[in-house]
């Protein structure tokens, strides 16, 4: 097993050498091509210079031709010629080479500015024949062929051609040096990181080869001790060399039967645990539910017995003050009389209204809905609105088309209209209009009740529609007309909220459900 282990070493190891062996021949490779290609840059641009200076002393003595013959200098033109020629020769030779080796893209125009180089020397020296055979009498300086041979062909066209030459070739050979450059630079690098990943490979190979040999046994006694511990969640791994594989086998067999032991017993602790803990929740739930009952019921109890307190001890106060008196009249007992009547239908009325909310907590609140045009309904009702509030101005107003129709008990919508309306009247500035607007969002009919006055404070605005609520000490209500208004408007699927200002006012919205064919 470990020889296994060095072998694999030995083959890594081999293969990184391979690599890096591959690399540096690929890189001598290139750096031979690059610099084959710059000494051929090199030479082209070595013989550019060279045409150039054999063509400006040809082009000299053809000058010196002119001036002192036709014999002078035959030779040595005939020689110079002969030079031109041999150079453009290679010049073409090293230029197809090049184009070859590094494409056209690279050495455009190389080749095809050498053939007009060619024709243009070869014109330079028809011209001066040209001239010398022309008898020309008038002296040289004067003669405008001449001139523009020299000015113009010469100085500008040649020199300028010999100029681009030789700059394609500065600046090819720029390229390939940068080329090697960028070479000399990777292969550095390429160096220096392969020496970076391989040295910690090696000294992590070898700490992998001498931490072979004792994994084995620190493997086994860790998993010993975890086992002593009560860690029946760890396994050794049978990964370890064949000569301790049967051991490991044995080992985490023996984990196994004792981790089933312990989490069947786990299940059974989890399993009780779960239920006490869910009856004791249900427990406390159920408790908590009869405080909240029994703290409701006695809140409803005191507040029950507050408001019956006041019309019992007025009826009692009446009849024991009526029976005292000996010689009464017809008249006391009559307004005796009136009195308990009427506390007797205010008491009767109480009860009316506490049964009614107690239906409707117990969901036995029940509608007689009908399909009622919104219109006729509230403008049948104005007046009597207007009666309730007089002397202020009461208001309709509509912001939805009037042909609306909902499914209400009209009796239980003008209740709860008429609740809205008179609280409206008894906690506004006087002098001041009640409004009850109509309006209308996506299927849902709004019917506000708005009113200017002192307003409702935020922290009270979340407490008046419980019941016996009575924020500012007004009128002779008991406190139960927006705890049956709110029961009301929940009956027919709708909804009643509150919105109040400090000292502009309070605005009351019922929303309920439009007929689905309304206008």
């Amino acid at each position: 097993m470990y020889k296994r282990k060095l072998y694999l070493f030995g083959l890594l190891s081999t293969f990184i050498l391979l690599i890096a062996l591959a690399s540096a021949a690929v890189s001598a490779h290139l750096t031979r091509a690059n610099l084959k290609q710059s000494q051929l840059a090199q030479s082209l641009l070595s013989e550019h210079q060279q045409l150039s200076s054999i063509s400006y002393r040809l082009f000299k003595q053809l000058t010196d031709e002119l001036i002192f013959g036709k014999n002078a200098n035959q030779a040595k033109v005939r020689n110079k010629q002969q030079q031109i020629q041999q150079s453009l020769v290679r010049i073409k030779q090293f230029e197809l080479a090049q184009r070859e080796a590094l494409g056209i893209e690279a050495t455009q125009g190389s080749v095809e500015d050498t053939d007009e180089l060619e024709a243009l020397i070869a014109e330079i020296v028809n011209e001066f024949r040209a001239i010398a055979q022309s008898n020309d009498s008038a002296p040289l300086y004067e003669q405008q062929r001449l001139q523009t041979l020299l000015e113009s062909t010469i100085d500008n066209q040649f020199r300028e051609a010999i100029n681009s030459a030789v700059t394609r070739q500065t600046r090819v050979v720029s390229g390939i040096n940068a080329s090697i450059e960028t070479l000399n630079t990777s292969i550095v690098w390429f160096t220096i990181c392969l020496g970076i990943i391989t040295c910690p490979f090696i000294l992590l190979g070898c700490y992998w080869l001498f931490n072979s040999l004792y994994q084995p046994l620190t493997v086994i006694r860790t998993g010993t001790d975890a086992i002593a511990s009560g860690n029946y969640d760890y396994r050794l791994p049978e990964t370890l060399d064949d000569e301790f594989t049967d051991l490991v086998k044995a080992l985490n067999s023996m984990i196994t039967r004792l981790a089933e032991h312990e989490d069947k017993a786990d299940a059974y602790r989890k399993q009780l645990e779960f239920e006490v803990e869910t009856r004791t929740r249900a427990l406390k739930e159920a408790n908590s539910k009869l405080t909240q009952i029994d703290a409701k019921r006695r809140q409803f109890m005191a507040d029950v017995s507050h408001e019956l307190r006041t019309p019992l001890t007025i009826i009692r106060g009446e009849a024991q003050v009526t029976l005292r008196q000996r010689s009464a009249t017809n008249e006391i007992y009559q307004e005796t009389l009136e009195t308990v009547l009427e506390q007797a239908i205010n008491l009767s009325k109480l009860v009316d209204d506490l049964l009614l909310l107690a239906r409707a907590e117990m969901h036995e609140f029940t509608l007689d809905l009908s399909k009622t045009n919104l219109q006729s309904l509230l403008e049948q009702q104005t007046s009597t609105w207007q009666k309730v509030t007089k002397p202020r101005e009461f208001k309709l107003e509509w912001a939805v088309n009037r042909n609306v129709h909902v499914f209400i008990d009209e009796g239980r919508l003008l209740q709860t209209l008429t609740i809205l309306i008179e609280n409206a009247h008894k906690y506004s500035h006087e002098g001041q209009p009640i409004t009850l607007k109509v309006s209308s969002n996506n299927d849902w009919v709004t019917l506000s009740v708005i009113d200017i006055g002192d307003g409702i404070s935020s922290g009270d605005l979340e407490h008046v529609f419980e019941r016996f609520v009575r924020l500012k000490r007004k009128g002779d209500g008991m406190g139960l007309g927006l705890s049956i208004a709110k029961a009301i408007a929940e009956a027919h699927g709708g909804k009643l909220e509150a919105r109040s200002t400090l000292g502009k006012g309070s605005e009351f919205m019922l929303a309920i459900k439009a007929s689905p064919d309304s206008e």
